[in-house]
């Protein structure tokens, strides 16, 4: 993407200033603007409570931990499992502690409370899905990357995803994980817990009895399906809309992994439109560049707390 502002050299830090004067600035911005365009990356998720080690991770694959030297969920989705049985016994914990459940914490419910009644929209590089948990309307999301809750075919010529709702449940039951009084899917109390699934239950293509992988942007093999291309049409639909003007961009937790997605293109936005603003909320890397500095606002402390702290306001 060609840009018009440095990207070396010249950016500039949250600056020290109270959290409160900042939680007050960001919310005039809020206030002040017509529309709002959320960017959000996987620190807004981490926030939120989807961390993928530690303690969380413990609890649902100490077994796997155990057997094979894992320590987190990232890094075990590329581990070379012995057998499909393994690997798809690790892949439906995965998904569905990461796509199936509610966030630990109430942080993407509050940042609804925060848009609800505003003209806004979601550019998110997250699979989790947790925007919709949380409410926001399904017509005003684009998942750029995929959706943990999907499944594509290895077939090429197959651009189409299938929903794995029903194969993740019936393998956390094969595996003998139970359900705890709220539904949700723990490990027994015995802790006895299988790491492979029944041969018959390895995920295939109801289509063409293919191979299946996870319909997440890993590589070029990556299923853009009509669903996605009509996200994308109202993505940008909703930008053309706004453009001129006072449009508000709000990047919570996209760092430099894919910067072109979300943070490039609301820097370059921000600086075009001199109506508009732009602010970011992530813990240690909030910085903008030096040509949009005076309509910028980077806050480096924790997404939740901030977004708690703004969605009480309104209380």
């Amino acid at each position: 993407m060609s840009t018009r502002f440095s990207l070396s050299g010249s950016v500039t830090r949250g600056v020290e200033q109270p959290l409160l004067e900042q939680e007050q600035a960001l919310a005039q911005m809020l206030d002040q603007a017509d529309a709002v365009l959320i960017g959000a990356g996987a620190g807004l998720s981490t926030a939120a409570g989807f961390t993928y080690s530690g303690e969380r991770f413990t609890r649902y694959f100490w077994d796997f931990e155990q057997r094979f030297g894992i320590h987190d969920m990232y890094s075990g989705g590329f581990y070379p499992f012995p057998d499909d049985e393994t690997r798809w016994a690790w892949w439906s914990r995965n998904i569905y502690y990461n796509r199936y459940v509610p966030a630990p914490k109430p942080t993407y419910r509050e940042l609804l409370s925060l848009v609800r009644y505003r003209d806004y929209f979601v550019l998110t590089t997250n699979v989790d899905h947790q925007f919709q948990r949380a409410g926001f309307d399904k017509q005003r999301l684009f998942y750029t990357q995929g959706d943990y809750g999907l499944f594509q075919s290895t077939n090429p010529t197959l651009q189409k995803t299938y929903d794995n709702e029903d194969w993740v449940m019936a393998a956390l039951e094969a595996q003998g994980f139970v359900r705890d009084e709220g539904g949700i899917f723990q490990p027994p109390v015995n802790g006895r817990l299988s790491t492979r699934i029944p041969t018959k239950l390895i995920p295939t293509c109801p289509d063409d009895g293919s191979a299946v992988t996870t319909n997440l942007r890993i590589d070029d093999g990556f299923v853009q399906d009509q669903g996605w291309y009509q996200a994308s049409d109202r993505y940008h639909d909703f930008v053309r809309r706004h453009t001129g003007g006072r449009m508000l961009y709000l990047e919570l937790g996209v760092g430099m992994n894919t910067p072109a997605i979300i943070k490039f293109p609301f820097w370059q936005a921000t600086l075009d439109n001199a109506q508009a603003r732009y602010a970011c909320v992530n813990l240690g890397e909030a910085y903008c560049p030096v040509e949009i500095a005076d309509r910028s606002l980077c806050v480096s402390h924790d997404i939740a707390q901030v977004v708690a702290d703004l969605a009480r306001r309104l209380d």
